[in-house]
């Protein structure tokens, strides 16, 4: 307990400003070969040659990796999940984003790697690319994914996550006014200090070892060992200080390459990206596009919400459903709302593949719900501050997917930036707590919607 309240000193701060601190770029292994890529010109083509018999010949390269090579060419994150494996590991058929790694080279150093991989013949033939989620449904747009142009595999083979909750018509019916917005947060790079690295070193008794800037090191550990076919003990994985991370470096985005041509060349491996690469393919934060319509009162209850979410995947699944149900299971925000209608599709576009960072999908619905709490209370001419105390999340009030809130903290929190603020209250808000609704703050369209937290 004698931490609680102290001013601890950060047990690796003194190591990151004196620059002792170790990352994977620190690994060096003698006989290391570099890594490189040959990555897509293209948004969206069809592979109609990919030739690398000039380029294996090349002195000073010791591997070529293609998808013939991957013993288990897709493998998703989620696979062990009940998520359908969609992406290649190189690319076969076809590219679906400006970037995707169609081969892999290791060769002596870095100039020879780069040589190597500007060797290989790659013929495309160009298809119209689709970057707009919002045309993903209309019925002349391109065709992204194999699946079509949404994720049609979430319970019951649906092609959308679903959340109905009492009767948002009757909602509608009954309100004094909806109040619409549209919100679309854009993509975020995550930008690490730390671009993707990884160096590999096959051992002598047959195992690798995997130095890796994983934010998930079991996670990767048995995505790599799936693609390879091999059983987990086969594998060392040797994590550590990951140079900012924030969500973008959970995808494994090195290590099965790089074990791949330690296999086949023998020799360490390590693949170092550029700072292009990492703008150029890193997954990104996805864009989102969210429509909301809320059915509201004149004195600021909220009676119903219907939502329609669509989220930009990119060109594959990876994180992405999972995603999608973490922003589902959020779209009220803080607030208890009886009358849900929410539609929410996993869009496929010639993008990047988008993955976590920081709440991931959950962050991008919180900008919007309190944007639009903000937008409700300016048409209603109410305080903002009021008419989220009044709508905010209490003990015994359900979530929209049915979890009853034991412990929620909607109430202290938004007293406390009024306070901070100076933002004057009436007496009546100032002394809200998070207790059960009861009396003018249990209206009649709230009684159905409480619950009892010894049920769940």
């Amino acid at each position: 307990m004698k931490a609680v309240g102290a001013r601890l000193p950060r047990y690796d701060g003194v190591a990151h400003v004196t620059g002792r601190t170790t990352f994977v770029d620190d690994a060096r292994v003698p006989g290391t070969l570099w890594v490189k890529a040959l990555r897509s010109p293209s948004h969206n083509a069809d592979i109609k040659d990919l030739d690398v018999s000039k380029t294996e010949a090349m002195k000073g390269v010791h591997a070529v990796v293609t998808w013939k090579d991957v013993p288990l060419l897709e493998y998703g994150h989620l696979s062990a999940l009940g998520i359908p494996a969609d992406e290649p590991l190189l690319a076969k058929d076809n590219v679906r984003y400006k970037g995707q790694p169609i081969a892999i080279v290791a060769a002596e150093d870095e100039e020879t790697a780069q040589a190597a991989v500007d060797a290989i013949n790659l013929d495309l033939e160009e298809q119209p690319p689709l970057f707009d989620v919002r045309k993903a449904f209309d019925s002349d747009a391109p065709v992204v994914h194999q699946w079509g142009n949404w994720y049609p595999h979430f319970e019951g083979e649906m092609d959308r996550r679903q959340i109905r909750k009492g009767s948002i018509d009757e909602a509608f019916d009954r309100a004094d006014a909806i109040v619409q917005g549209v919100y679309r947060p854009a993509a975020i790079e995550h930008v690490p200090l730390e671009t993707q690295v990884c160096q590999v070193v096959p051992e002598a008794d047959g195992r690798l070892t995997i130095y890796s800037c994983t934010q998930a090191l079991y996670f990767s550990m048995g995505v790599v060992a799936a693609h390879l076919q091999v059983p987990l003990n086969r594998l060392k994985f040797v994590g550590g200080t990951v140079g900012g991370g924030f969500g973008g470096k959970v995808d494994t985005a090195t290590e099965t390459m790089c074990s791949l041509l330690a296999l086949k060349s023998g020799r360490p491996t390590k693949w170092r990206w550029t700072r292009e690469e990492e703008f150029l393919c890193s997954s990104t934060r996805a864009p989102w596009h969210m429509e909301i319509a809320d059915a509201v009162t004149k004195d600021g209850w909220i009676l119903g919400r219907k939502m329609l979410t669509l989220h930009d995947s990119g060109a594959y699944s990876r994180f992405s459903p999972y995603g999608l149900t973490k922003h589902s299971f959020h779209h009220t925000g803080a607030y208890t709302i009886p009358n849900l209608h929410f539609d929410g599709y996993v869009v496929y576009t010639n993008r990047v593949p988008t993955t976590a960072m920081r709440g991931f999908g959950v962050t991008s619905v919180s900008f919007a719900v309190e944007t639009h709490m903000s937008r409700i209370a300016k048409e209603l001419g109410l305080d903002p501050f009021e008419i989220r105390l009044k709508n905010a999340n209490r003990k015994g009030d359900t979530s929209p997917n049915g979890i009853v809130y034991t412990d929620p903290s909607t109430i202290p929190t938004i007293l406390a930036v009024a306070d901070e603020l100076g933002h004057e209250l009436p007496a009546d808000y100032r002394t809200m707590s998070s207790e059960k609704r009861e009396g003018e703050l249990l209206p009649e369209h709230l009684v159905g919607q409480i619950g009892n937290s010894e049920d769940h």
